[in-house]
This record gives structure tokens, sequence and C-alpha cells, in this order.
């Protein structure tokens, strides 16, 4: 059964929790992490930061803690203004991974309290010495339901399901791991040349649920790159996504694929993607790939970015291929993002937008040097395709899997040079990281904080396709 409830947090928060959960004393310590929610129907909670209880405050045992209600009155303040959700949070030093006796009668104590300062959803959880999280939330009748799983999304993927699945984390490339992929969900931004190779492999590795969001139709210029699709499509103007969807259908059967026939800058897509476990951006634009990257930041979603080019040349009064190149970019939440990057920049996204609305005046732009950098590329080919889409799958694996003999924070970016023969990867410590407002903003409205995210304003606004 597909997972309804879960609860992530970024790396930085995990450590900062953990650190403060095991001071090295072997007694129990308290926290509370300060979570938002995700729109849609899945319960998402993120956690955006973590209130740290001190010790000093507290009665601590080994295996038994009392902590003030001052401090609880202190995350209900900061809680308060965006309508956030409250876990309390404290440690078991002996390893104990279940909530026990004392911590129910704890939370019939305490979630009355909570409720009637800030209703909505809050809940409880344990962190063992290894990092180990379980969590369970309460409803306004205090009848506890535990959440289906906890995760971290570092540079390695850290999941903690509550039925006790997948304990120790299955090996790579077993049937463990389609049984645990069966339980999560992808939403892959893009259904053409990269996006069809992505889909197909997901779809194949078992996942049970995949998100695909495009608005475009199939046509036969681009039959030669994208899996699954026909002449028939084309002449009939298909939908990608539906064309992807009905292969999945005929694989895996129904239920499987999710098709999103629409821009990423449109709500309803917003609010799908924000329904997955990773995202995975395949587009070929600067703004298509903004919008993943804020979606990615707001929801917590790690997040795949792959990019193929090739890029040409004058040489001898004849064109000539410059390069042959794919980029494969993992960016975890709290992490340098795709702008901190410069996979998209502000000048990009303006020539976009010019080059859209006004395509005479992006000429003369060009022309003018205006827009530095604009140029011509050869458009991509189905071996560079299938190339990038395989190596940014098994990014995704190696981090969920653990195969890599090389730490996975080596590995933000990967860049192949198949005209060079040459590969090279870069740390997270080689960009820059800019502030990120965004992180874990959730379902706060306007949505990704854009007014054409707003409710309703799609109907009262038209915009084209982005990406």
């Amino acid at each position: 059964m597909m997972p309804a409830s879960s609860l992530t947090l970024t790396a930085e928060v995990h450590a900062k929790l953990r650190d403060h959960l095991f001071p090295g004393d072997g007694l129990e310590a308290a926290a509370i992490l300060i979570c938002a929610r995700v729109p849609g129907a899945r319960q998402r909670l993120l956690a955006r930061d973590a209130f740290l209880v001190p010790h000093a405050d507290c009665v601590r045992h080994v295996d038994q803690l009392r902590w003030p209600g001052a401090a609880i009155e202190q995350a209900i303040d900061l809680a308060e203004l965006d309508d956030l959700s409250l876990f309390l949070v404290h440690s078991h030093p002996g390893g104990y991974f279940a909530f026990s006796d004392l911590d129910d009668q704890s939370d019939r104590l305490t979630m009355p309290g909570l409720f009637q300062a800030l209703g909505r959803l809050h809940g409880s959880a344990i962190m063992v010495p290894d990092g180990a999280m379980l969590a369970r939330t309460y409803g306004p009748d205090m009848r506890a339901q535990g959440l289906d799983f906890v995760s971290v999304a570092g540079h390695d993927f850290e999941r903690w399901w509550f039925d006790g699945s997948f304990n120790p984390r299955p090996m790579a490339f077993t049937s463990p791991t389609r049984d645990e992929l069966k339980r999560l969900t992808a939403c892959v931004v893009g259904a053409s040349g990269t996006g069809s190779v992505v889909v197909e492999q997901l779809a194949r590795l078992g996942f049970g649920r995949i998100i695909v969001i495009d608005f475009d139709r199939v046509e036969l210029r681009n039959l030669n790159r994208i899996l699954n699709s026909t002449r028939r499509d084309a002449e009939q103007g298909e939908l990608k996504v539906e064309v992807l969807s009905r292969a999945i259908h005929n694989f895996r059967g129904p239920g499987v694929a999710i098709p999103v026939p629409s821009t990423i800058l449109d709500r309803r897509a917003v609010v799908q993607a924000s329904q997955a476990d990773f995202l995975f951006c395949c587009v070929d634009s600067q703004e298509g790939r903004q919008i993943a990257d804020l979606i990615a930041s707001s929801f917590l979603l790690p997040l795949f970015d792959v990019g193929v080019t090739i890029p040409t040349r004058q040489a001898k009064g004849r064109l000539a291929i410059g390069d042959v190149v794919a980029r494969i970019d993992y960016v975890r939440p709290g992490g340098p993002t795709l702008s901190d990057r410069n996979v998209y920049t502000q000048g990009g996204l303006r020539a976009e937008y010019l080059r859209r609305v006004d395509p005479a005046g992006h000429a003369q732009e060009v022309a003018a040097g205006y827009i530095p950098g604009a140029r011509e590329e050869a458009p991509s080919v189905i071996t560079l395709n299938m190339r990038a889409a395989s190596d940014l799958v098994s990014d995704f694996l190696a981090r969920l899997y653990l195969f890599r003999h090389d730490a996975n924070k080596r590995f933000a970016r990967r860049t192949v040079s198949l005209a060079a023969g040459e590969e090279e990867v870069f740390s997270e410590d080689e960009f820059p990281r800019g502030p990120n407002s965004w992180l874990g903003r959730g379902a706060s409205e306007p949505l990704l904080g854009l007014a054409a995210l707003a409710p309703g304003a799609a109907e009262k606004e038209g915009w084209a396709p982005c990406c």
C-alpha cells in the first residue's frame, strides 16, 4: 500500500536535533520540531526548524523526562503566525525504537494544549542514538496514528518505516529495493527526450506511483527521442504524458502513472508535485528549472536535474560540433540550489521570457549583444539522452542504496563530455550557497511565493507555457 503520511527533515535540522538529544550523558533530552504541511491529499510534514529545550530546564533520566510547559508555549508562539504543526521529540538513549507507555501518558497530557492553542495537526517523535526516528500524529480526537515513515534527504537518503520494514536497508539492485520503491512516489517534470527515458526507468524499477508533468504533444519531429511514441500519436497530436502513461499501464497495470497535462507553472501541477518523494527535472528551459527548484525547496524534495547539449561552433567556415555534454545535478533540500549553481540565471530567464512574448525584440537584443551567450544549439539526440537519463537515475539509486565506493557528498554535480571522453565531479563545496527563504515553505499561500499560483489565479490570468 502506498504510504499516506510522512515527516521529512533536512540534513541540517536532523543533525541539530541529534546533537542536542544526545549530548553524551546518557540521559533523555527534548526538542520540538516546527513543521509546515504540503497541499493536496497526502499528509507530508516538513520540518522547518528544531526548537531545542535547554537540558537544564528539564528533569532528565535515562528512561524518562519531564520538560517545562514554557518551552511548549515558546514553540507555539513560533508556529502560530504561519499556522504550523508541532512535533514533540525526545531521545531514547538506550536505543528502544518504539513509543513507550510513558510516552503515551505524556502525549495524553500535552497534546490537548497544542490543539487548544493552534488547532490542526500535531504529533510526537522519538530518536535513538544512531539518528533513526519514529513519529506519530494526533487529531482533535487525541487518537495516535503512526506516520508511515520519517526521512532525511541529505547526500544519502535515510528513511525509517513505522512498520519496521527495510531495516537494515536493502542492498542495491535486489528484490527488496523493488519492494521499497513500490511504496514511493516519483515526479518527473518534462516528458520528452530525457524525460521519457527517466520515466521508463522509474516505472521498470518499480516505483509505486509516477507523476508525469508536461503540457506538450507528440509531433513527427520528436519521434526520434520520445520512448513509446508512435507515428499515430504524432498524427493525432497525443499528449506526451498520456502516451507515457498508456505505456506504463500496459506493463505495470493501472494506477501507477499519474499524467498531468500542464505546464509546471500551474497550481494543479505544483500540488501534484508536492505529493512526491523525489523530483526529477527533465526540461530544456531555464524557467522550468526555476519552478522545479522552488518546488524542491518549498516541499523539501530531493531534486535531480539533467541537461544535455551539443553546442556548435564555426570551424573553417563550416558548422562543427563544439562538444557533446551531459550534466547531472543533485540538489538536496538546504544545499546549493540550481540557482546557486547558475543552472539558470536572471539574464537567461529574461531572455526566455522575451523570446516567448516578443520574438522580434528578442532577436534585436541578441543582435545588439544585450543577451550574452544566446546562440542556437544542435538538438539533443537519443544516444546522449539515454546516457544522461541513465546516469541521473543511477545517481538516485546510489543515494538511496549506497553502492558507490566514494561518499555521495562528492557528487553534487557530474558532467560527461562524450567529445573529450572525460567525466568531472563537483562537490557542494564548489558552489556558493545563498539564503533560501523558500525552504520548507510548504502550503503557505501563494504556493512557491508566486502570485500566479494563488487560488484562482489561473482562471483570472492566462499565461503561456514555460516548459
